[in-house]
C-alpha cells in the first residue's frame, strides 16, 4: 500500500477527510479497549500497520501477519520455502526487517527450520505480539492518526 493511495495516510495528512463508509466509530472505539480488540476487527490491523509504517517500525506487524499465513500452509515444500524466507527477512541477524527477539528463541528457530512445522515461529510471534501490545499500541492510541480517526468517524 503506497502512501499515495492509502486512505489512512491521506486522512492523516489532511489531503482527505473521507473514511471508508463501513468504518464506524464503534469499531474505532473498540481499538482502545485492548490490543486484542484492535487486532480482531476488520480495519484495526490495517490502520495499525499504517501507523507502524509511518513510525518506521512495521517489521513486527509484517512478521506477525506472515506467521499467521505461514501457520496455514499445508504443503511441506511451501512451508520449507516460506520458513527460509521468514528467517532471512526477520530472524537472521542484520536481516532487512530483523525483529527484536532473544537469542534463545532465535537459536530454537534455526534448529526448527531444518524440518519446519506449522509452529516453528510461534514463540517469536508471541514475543513480537507482546512487543506490539506493550510498546507501540499505547503510542498508537495517543497518536495523531488515532485521534483523527476518533474525530472523523
Amino acid at each position: 500500500m503506497s502512501r499515495r493511495n492509502c486512505w489512512i495516510c491521506k486522512m492523516c495528512s489532511n489531503e482527505s477527510e473521507r473514511l471508508p463508509s463501513n468504518l464506524t466509530l464503534e469499531e474505532v472505539l473498540q481499538w482502545a479497549q485492548s490490543f486484542e480488540n484492535l487486532m480482531a476487527t476488520k480495519y484495526g490491523p490495517v490502520v495499525y500497520a499504517a501507523y507502524l509504517k509511518m513510525e518506521h517500525s512495521d517489521e513486527n506487524i509484517k512478521f506477525w501477519k506472515a506467521c499467521e499465513t505461514y501457520k496455514k500452509i499445508a504443503s511441506r515444500w511451501s512451508r520449507v520455502s516460506m520458513a527460509k524466507k521468514l528467517y532471512k527477512t526477520y530472524i537472521q541477524p542484520q536481516s532487512p526487517r530483523e525483529i527484536n527477539i532473544d537469542n534463545s528463541t532465535r537459536e530454537t528457530i534455526i534448529r526448527n527450520i531444518q524440518e519446519p512445522t506449522q509452529t516453528c515461529f510461534e514463540e517469536a510471534q508471541k514475543i513480537v505480539y507482546m512487543h506490539m501490545a506493550m510498546d507501540s499500541y499505547p503510542r498508537f492510541l495517543k497518536s495523531e492518526m488515532y485521534q483523527k480517526l476518533l474525530k472523523t468517524s
